[in-house]
Formats: C-alpha cells, sequence, structure tokens
C-alpha cells in the first residue's frame, strides 16, 4: 500500500473530500505526521475511530529502523539504516563542542563513480522519498539528545548518493524539516552537497531555495577533476562557474567549495593556482578536507594540507580546513558504502 507520508497536504486535502471528511482533517493528519512524526494512525487521537480505520485499510507506512549505530573515539555516530524494502543506507551523528550535525543520505547507492568516495564504488538502485530522508533526521535527533542531550543544529546533505538527482523528493524533505507545520528548522542550517549538476544548481536559484549550497569540487582544471569525478564530462568547470555565478546572484549565499587535498593527485602548487583562480570567479567560500583512504582505491591523504591552505589564504580567499572525523569506523567523509549484508 502507499505511504500516507507520499501525499501533500494538497493531495491529503483531496483525498478526505473523496472521503466525504471535512477539510481540517487534512491538517490534523498533516501535524501529526511532520510535527509529531507519528508511524501508526492510532497515535492520531484526534481523528474519529472510523476514520483511523478507514485510512489503515487504504495506505501504510513504509518505516526507517535503525539496524546499527557504532560509535567513534571521537563521539561520531555512524548509522546504518533499514529500509522498508529492506534496502540499507548510511548516515552519520556528528557532535562537536559548539554544535551537532546529522549527515544524510539522499539516494540508495550512487551513479557518479567518484574514483576517492566509496560509495560512487556502488550502484545507484534507486531514489530516497522525502519520508526516508526525514526518518534519519528524525532518527539521529533522538540519538543526538540520547547521547549529548542535545537536539540537531545543522543538517548537511553529504551522505550517499547526489541530491539534485533526486530533486523532487530532497527539497519536498527541505520543505517538511523547515515548515513551520513540520519539523520547523531554519533553511540557514541546512546544506545541499552537489558533485555539480550545472542546470539543477540553477534551478535551485529559481525555486528560491534558501539552504546553503556546496560542491564537491576536488580539482580545478577539467582534465584532473574528469579523471577522479566523470560528471565533470557532462558539468564541466566553465558551466559550473556559471551556474555557481547564477546562484550567488540569485541568493546572495556564498557557495561552499569542497575539496579534498589528496596526494599527488591535487596538492600542487599549481592545483592552489587553479583553485585560487576558480573561487574568485564568484563569491564564495573554500573547504579543504583530509582524504579518508578506502580499501577500493590507493589515493593517500596529502602531508601538504596546512601549506595549502596557508597558500591559498595568502591570496585573500576564505579557507577553512575540516578534520575528518570518525575515521576508525568508517564514517568520515568519502567512506560511507554501506557494508551491511
Amino acid at each position: 500500500m502507499k505511504d500516507i507520508r507520499d501525499l501533500s497536504i494538497e493531495e491529503l486535502t483531496e483525498l478526505f473530500k473523496e472521503l466525504g471528511e471535512p477539510a481540517f482533517r487534512a491538517k490534523q493528519v498533516h501535524q501529526w505526521l511532520w510535527q509529531k512524526g507519528a508511524l501508526s494512525f492510532e497515535e492520531m487521537s484526534n481523528l474519529p475511530k472510523s476514520l483511523r480505520e478507514k485510512l489503515q485499510e487504504n495506505f501504510s507506512f513504509h518505516i526507517t529502523k535503525i539496524h546499527t549505530a557504532q560509535k567513534s573515539i571521537d563521539g561520531t555516530i555512524k548509522v546504518a539504516f533499514i529500509l522498508h524494502d529492506g534496502s540499507k543506507i548510511e548516515g552519520v551523528l556528528i557532535p562537536t563542542s559548539k554544535r551537532t550535525t546529522a549527515c544524510v543520505s539522499s539516494q540508495v547507492g550512487c551513479s557518479l563513480d567518484c574514483k576517492f568516495c566509496a560509495t560512487g564504488y556502488l550502484k545507484r538502485e534507486r531514489n530516497l522519498t522525502a519520508a526516508e530522508i526525514v526518518d534519519q533526521v528524525r532518527l539521529i535527533n533522538q540519538l543526538a539528545d540520547e547521547n549529548y542531550g542535545r537536539k540537531l543544529d545543522n543538517i548537511v546533505y553529504m551522505g550517499m548518493g547526489e541530491p539534485l538527482l533526486n530533486y523532487a523528493n530532497v527539497m519536498r524533505s527541505v520543505q517538511l524539516i523547515t515548515s513551520p507545520e513540520g519539523m520547523g528548522m531554519s533553511p540557514s542550517r541546512i546544506t545541499l552537497s552537489t558533485a555539480g549538476i550545472a542546470k539543477m544548481i540553477m534551478k535551485l536559484a529559481d525555486d528560491g531555495c534558501r539552504t546553503h549550497l556546496a560542491l564537491s569540487l576536488h580539482s580545478a582544471n577539467n582534465e584532473k577533476r574528469s579523471a577522479i569525478m566523470p560528471i565533470n564530462d557532462s558539468n564541466n568547470l566553465e558551466m559550473l562557474a556559471e551556474a555557481l555565478s547564477y546562484w550567488y546572484e540569485k541568493t546572495g549565499v556564498r557557495p561552499t567549495l569542497e575539496y579534498t587535498v589528496i596526494a599527488g593527485v591535487n596538492d600542487g602548487v599549481q592545483e592552489e593556482i587553479e583553485l585560487a583562480n576558480f573561487a574568485r570567479k564568484f563569491p564564495s567560500k573554500i573547504n579543504l578536507i583530509e582524504y579518508n583512504p578506502i580499501s577500493l582505491a590507493e589515493f593517500q591523504p596529502t602531508g601538504r594540507l596546512d601549506a595549502f591552505a596557508q597558500a591559498l589564504e595568502a591570496r585573500k580567499l576564505i579557507v577553512n580546513v575540516r578534520r575528518s572525523r570518525g575515521k576508525d569506523i568508517d564514517a568520515a567523509c568519502g567512506q560511507l558504502a554501506n557494508k551491511l549484508q
């Protein structure tokens, strides 16, 4: 049966009209689903029992469950989720002294084949629904409360999959997370990360997206970027620069350039210059990320991470160095591959 949570508020309104029920029932059910996180019709105590039974006959809840939760020595928690159809994904809770962040997935697997990323070696099975994305946020939020006595401060769509290739469900999940009728989180606390789908970046801007945006760049040289990120063949640096300029003009929000620094691949002086030149094409910020080795590739971390950062800062660019969290449990950036059998 169809998941009741796949219905929009408009579709719920039409449903209750067909059932001969007053329109306000749609708002009641919507609140149970997205404000209160109900996972059964029995919980919806302000609905008549006859209506609850009628809904139960026609709809179900495709419930996401935590299968395992591994805790790193640094406090990071990697969560393996099992979806209603048996598919498996991973998410991560990243706590610091200042904030708690949920890293969530948008697809089962991935189709982009990035050579330094464990998820890139999986095949894409399917897109996640908006409800499955929100479920990750809710469950990780519970873990944050249970383990650290804090709610989530930030959400990053940086887990398994490419968010902009699941555009409709990702945007609906953002709406549900940020809506006052949903979880009520500020869009400024959400970051969408993309490997670089230029036309969809521009669509985000046109659609009035109010989240932050991060581009997984990793090289500012077309030939080198294509070698590690095949998506660059169809969405090259010139197209991405145009799209990110358009994003900034429409939103006023600086995009972040994510750059994983890999020994002998993109960590030289020439690469510093190329990155600086690209970053100057539009207002931006740069996150330099430690490379986290995976068994499927032979890449290694650079010994020049701090030097690379200093060289960019000397060129008056905004630079942050992101130290990896959860490496001992394969929860760090680029390591999510879900090893559940």
